[in-house]
Formats: structure tokens, C-alpha cells, sequence
């Protein structure tokens, strides 16, 4: 029986979270069995292109990609990996996946993308929600009468980002060989990573520059021995020396701020590594915690693989990482709404929408608070472990995947060769 065709649109060759969530969901559905995948490669906003190539385990991607005819006949399935105002219906059914949002509301285009799709499938119950409850009213220009309410009408489902546990998991410091933080003398680090984006202080998305103003603070004026350091593991979206440099100008004015002229270190990690050397940066024995002041996130991934390490997790207390960060195994910080920054407003982030903005003293008392009973909390961290391992690895994400394919995507009509039987000839 012949399988249905099945394309994929998404940026799986980048170094981008869309990416690692397109080249996840694929290789889930490839190890299915039951559809015939063809791939398109996009590129996703400045991230840079050749993570296939640069990556031996992932270069079996390339022999899934689509022929330049793949359009001369409607494939079955149809899939875009992207945001929601760019899905296009293509196929005999369509699905639509999405990291899906940030913040409590975007532009009515995202909906009516949606409205497009057969099914949307997001990476977290936040993001599902929100979509749920967004209602638009569209007016007409001239007499400012409600002519259309736009909302969600296409069934969503959340589909979890799940993590590869033959890469993201324990390892003892011996193992951990390709990362070398020798020329940090601090024995205990906080970790932070992710793009600076765009927006003012106070207002890019993962909140890079109140993270250093509050790890300043937490241990200014503390003896050298006696402070961490903070290891920022971090890009403007393509690492570069321009990128690494205009980032250091950023840590400078930030520290040039302060009060204090005896303040900890801030350290820049800015360049491409692989998965497993992320692994052994996660668990090399300086990082002792990872640390995240985040605005908003559609899923969090560096969150739930860091977890595998069984070491402490501080984050905002705040959207998509909600469903695997368990409250009582980890530090989940209070603060309230705000909208979005002008600053902060893109194609996608309006500025009418909010999203959360970390309780500052809060944060730095939890800073000082880990540092201080960091094997207190390193034992909760530890359930933390274990409770990622069970739930969210790819396994269960591939189960979830194929469960939801199967009841929801209809059985195509396949051509079948006529066999006839042979005919006598009569006289």
C-alpha cells in the first residue's frame, strides 16, 4: 500500500529554535514510517543556513529534500513550520505548526493563518490558550461598525518540543572535552542563553540586559572569593565578531551604570556549537545554575534540556515553559504584565499585547538564595531531572505526533493498477 505524500515546509537547516523544532517534529515523523516525507528548506529571519551540513547526524535530512517538480502533483499532507500569517493551505490536508507566541495577543493575520490550516499544532498549553481566547473586531473604515469577529476555528493541538536523551543528559565532568572555561578562574557560574533581541533595556524578549543589571547587583561589593560569575551564552541572532563586540558594549554600558566598581564577572560565549557540546556546557562542573529573566516563550527549549542536568533552574514564572518546569523542583519568580515595548514591537509582537516583567528584587534574592543553599536546591533540581526524562523526551513527543495523525487526517484514495484477467479469444 502506497503511503501518503507528505511535504514539509521549514527552516530545518538553520541554527534557530525554529529549526531545532522543525528538524525534531521531521525526524519524528520519518521514524512513523507511515508517510512518504518530502522537505523544503526556508530560511528563518538572519540565522545562519548549513546546520545539516555542519552536523553529521542530522545530514540524513538532506536526503528527504523535495524534488523541484514537487509541486506538478497536490501532495496529501501539507505542513509549514512557521509563523502563522504565512500559512498556506497546499495540500489535500493542511497542517500548520507553530512555536506559537510570546506575548497575550498578536495581529488578527496570525488567526485568520491559522483559520487556513486543517489543524495547528503549538509547542505549549500557553501558546494553545492564548489562541483560544483571542477574539478580533474587525470594523468598517467608514462607519466604525463591527462588520467581522475574527477567532479560532481550526482545531490546536499542543505538541511538546521533546528532548533526544541520548545527547541532552548527565554527564560526569571527565566527559566533558570540548568545552574548556579555563580562563574563568570562578568555580561556581549562573548560565544564561539566547538571542539579544531587539528593544530597549528592560524590553528585548529574554531580557539579557536586566539579567546582568541584576546579577550585578546581587553580589556587588562581595569579596572575589566569595561570587559567582555569570557565563552568557549569546548572539544578536547570527554569531559573528560584529555580534560579539556589540554585545560587549552593551555588558560595558550595563556595568558602567552601577554604583559599584567592585562588581562579579560577566563572561560571552558567542559561536555555533553542536548539541553535545552544549551538553558539556550545561554540565560542565563551573555551571552550577541556569538563569532566565524571559519576557515570554513560546516552549523555552534551552530550559528543558539544561533540566537533564539535574541542577538548579530560576526563570520568570510566565508562559509556554510552564507545562515542563515542575514549581516544586524548581525557582519560578513572580512579577506582572507589561505591555510590549515600542522598542520590543516587530511584524509579530504588537505593541497592544503584554507579556511579564520579572520581579527584580525577587530575582536577585534568588540569585543570592541558590548561591548561598545551592545543595538544598540542587536536590529538588535532581526531581527536575527525572521528571523531563519522564514526560518530554522524543519518544513521547513521537507518540503524541502519531497519535494525533491518525485521528485526525483522513484516508486518501490511492491508484490502483487494473489487473485484468486474460481473455480467450473467440472464433
Amino acid at each position: 500500500m502506497n503511503k501518503p505524500r507528505f511535504v514539509i515546509s521549514c527552516p530545518f537547516d538553520t541554527y534557530s529554535g525554529y529549526g531545532a523544532r522543525s528538524r525534531d517534529f521531521v525526524k519524528a515523523v520519518i521514524e512513523l514510517d507511515k508517510y512518504n516525507v518530502e522537505l523544503l528548506p526556508q530560511k528563518w529571519g538572519e540565522t545562519s543556513w548549513g546546520f545539516c551540513t555542519d552536523h553529521k547526524e542530522w545530514s540524513f535530512l538532506k536526503s528527504y529534500m523535495a524534488k523541484p517538480d514537487w509541486q506538478s502533483t497536490q501532495p496529501d499532507i501539507w505542513m509549514q513550520s512557521t509563523i502563522p500569517n504565512e500559512f498556506q493551505p497546499i495540500g489535500k490536508y493542511n497542517i500548520g505548526l507553530t512555536a506559537g507566541i510570546e506575548a497575550t495577543a498578536c495581529k488578527v493575520e496570525w488567526l485568520e493563518g491559522l483559520n487556513r490550516m486543517d489543524i495547528n499544532l503549538v509547542s505549549s498549553n500557553f501558546a494553545k490558550n492564548t489562541f483560544e481566547k483571542m477574539v478580533f473586531e474587525k470594523k468598517d473604515t467608514r462607519t466604525d461598525q463591527i462588520v467581522e469577529k475574527v477567532k479560532l476555528t481550526k482545531p490546536i493541538f499542543t505538541v511538546f518540543e521533546g528532548i533526544n536523551l541520548d545527547v541532552y543528559k548527565s554527564i560526569n565532568p571527565s566527559e566533558v572535552k570540548s568545552i574548556s572555561l579555563e580562563e574563568i578562574p570562578e568555580q561556581f557560574c549562573y548560565l544564561s542563553v539566547g538571542h539579544w533581541m531587539q528593544g530597549a533595556y528592560g524590553h528585548d524578549r529574554k531580557n539579557i540586559g536586566v539579567t546582568i543589571k541584576t546579577f550585578y547587583e546581587a553580589f556587588k561589593d562581595k569579596p572575589k572569593n566569595k561570587r559567582p560569575a555569570l557565563i552568557l551564552k549569546c548572539s544578536l541572532g547570527v554569531s559573528s565578531y560584529v555580534s560579539r563586540d556589540e554585545i560587549l558594549n552593551r555588558i560595558k554600558s550595563i556595568k558602567s551604570q552601577m554604583k559599584s566598581k567592585n562588581l562579579p564577572n560577566v563572561y560571552l560565549l558567542n559561536g555555533e556549537f553542536d548539541d553535545s557540546e552544549i551538553n558539556e556546557l550545561y554540565n560542565h562542573p563551573k555551571v552550577k545554575a541556569m538563569v532566565s529573566f524571559t519576557k515570554g516563550e513560546g516552549f523555552g527549549r534551552p530550559l528543558l534540556e539544561f533540566g537533564m542536568t539535574g541542577k538548579p533552574i530560576i526563570a520568570s514564572g510566565w508562559s509556554g515553559y510552564l507545562d515542563f518546569l515542575n514549581p516544586e523542583y524548581t525557582i519560578l519568580l513572580p512579577g506582572s504584565l507589561e505591555n510590549v515595548h515600542p522598542t520590543a514591537a516587530n511584524n509579530w509582537l504588537i505593541q497592544e499585547a503584554q507579556w511579564f516583567k520579572v520581579s527584580e528584587p525577587h530575582a536577585t534574592a534568588s540569585l543570592k538564595e541558590v548561591y548561598k543553599k545551592y545543595k538544598q536546591y540542587h536536590i529538588k533540581a535532581k526531581k527536575q531531572k527525572y521528571y523531563v526524562k519522564d514526560k518530554f523526551s522524543h519518544a513521547k513527543m513521537r507518540e503524541l505526533i502519531g497519535n494525533i495523525l491518525e485521528k485526525n487526517i483522513p484516508k486518501f484514495s490511492q491508484q490502483v493498477k487494473l489487473n485484468l484477467s486474460q481473455l480467450t479469444k473467440v472464433d
